[in-house]
């Protein structure tokens, strides 16, 4: 496959509305189904499930079932308290981050649309030099304009309604694309190009493919733990983002070292299958795609640590994009990267053969 021809126009475009579309967690639908639009002319049929992952099938009578998967949920918050003078207090759905909030415009999501609002913050001549009060959970709070409470509630907020970031897609020097919830949803455009490239490239599997768009990752990894059920894989190849450990204020001998645009990150873990990964490295390694390794203990903190440990255990390996600022609204990775992650994937499953079980004892 040329090294020149993964991501185009029409790619870049579905990368860019799918990435402006609010997914908060719990609510990925309207994600779910830009997504699913775009995969429509590659693949055969659709699975969905009560909570809302979606599942683009290609060979879905084939017994031998390969899942690639991303997840489409992003950080966010709930409304949590309102007070008598309409400011409103919140709660994480999630892993955002209070220290990035103050004076960050919001999306509040209700019944009848989109109500603004701001964080707001204290303006620094009345914050007391040297005893500075830091953003914490307690004291961050929203302002959308309403006087009191009443007002809020006429305008329809509710305790319960999730709020969002509205920060867009934006490429920096040409090749970094910065957005807000390119975790993970750069997982599930690069599976979809993944399904794009076996289709345009007249590529037949020996095996069912499973391009997997999971929900409620970040809460714990509930939509994966549901759909593998449902699926019974084999084989379950997931793509996360990892951190760019190379900016300022990480501990690279805490965190390892990975740098956007140094290719793909392979981990290794015990949820990692040990030949699985292998025929990943060997085919990096055959096909001149650049890699980097990471070592994440216990567990790796992904999707992975559902598939594997499901049905009975299923060979399952983590592809990850290195990504900068997680979980901020600036998030940032590397164009040459989003192409290898797709590469990889994709060489990969031509290197995989139905009936296959990777088992140390063959």
């Amino acid at each position: 496959m040329a090294k020149d021809t993964i991501l185009n126009k029409k790619s870049l475009d579905f990368f860019e509305k799918y990435l402006n579309n609010a997914s908060p967690t719990g609510y990925e639908w309207e994600g779910q189904k830009i997504w699913m639009d775009y995969l429509k002319p590659y693949v055969d049929e659709f699975i969905t499930d009560t909570y809302g992952t979606a599942v683009a099938v290609i060979n879905p009578q084939a017994d031998y079932k390969v899942v690639i998967e991303g997840h489409s949920d992003e950080i966010s918050w709930y409304v949590n308290y309102i007070t008598d003078n309409g400011l409103l207090y919140v709660i994480r759905n999630g892993g955002s981050d209070h220290q990035i909030a103050p004076s960050k415009w919001v999306n509040i999501h209700t019944k009848t649309g989109i109500v603004k609002g701001v964080f707001g913050w204290p303006a620094i001549h009345t914050r007391k030099s040297g005893k500075e009060e830091p953003p914490k959970l307690e004291n961050i709070f929203i302002d959308i304009g309403a006087k009191d409470k009443e007002e809020v509630e006429k305008m329809g907020v509710h305790v319960g309604c999730v709020i969002t970031y509205p920060d867009e897609f934006h490429v920096l020097n040409e090749d970094k694309f910065v957005c807000r919830a390119l975790d993970n949803r750069a997982g599930g455009f690069m599976i979809a190009e993944v399904a794009r490239l076996l289709h345009e490239n007249g590529k037949k599997l020996p095996f069912g493919l499973y391009i997997t768009n999971s929900v409620q990752e970040e809460i714990g990894l509930r939509g994966a733990e549901m759909i593998t059920q449902t699926i019974k894989p084999n084989v379950a190849i997931v793509t996360d983002v990892t951190h760019d450990t190379t900016t300022p204020m990480i501990e690279k001998k805490i965190q390892g070292e990975a740098e956007i645009g140094k290719g793909p990150v392979i981990a290794y873990a015990p949820a990692v299958q040990q030949k699985l990964r292998e025929r990943i490295i060997e085919t990096a390694e055959a096909t001149e795609i650049p890699f980097q390794r990471a070592a994440n203990s216990r567990y790796t903190g992904t999707d992975t640590d559902a598939f594997a440990y499901s049905n009975g255990g299923v060979a399952s390996a983590l592809i990850s994009l290195p990504l900068r600022y997680m979980h901020t609204t600036v998030e940032t990775v590397h164009r040459q990267d989003v192409e290898n992650v797709i590469r990889l994937i994709y060489e990969t499953l031509l290197n995989i053969e139905a009936g296959e079980t990777f088992s140390y004892f063959d």
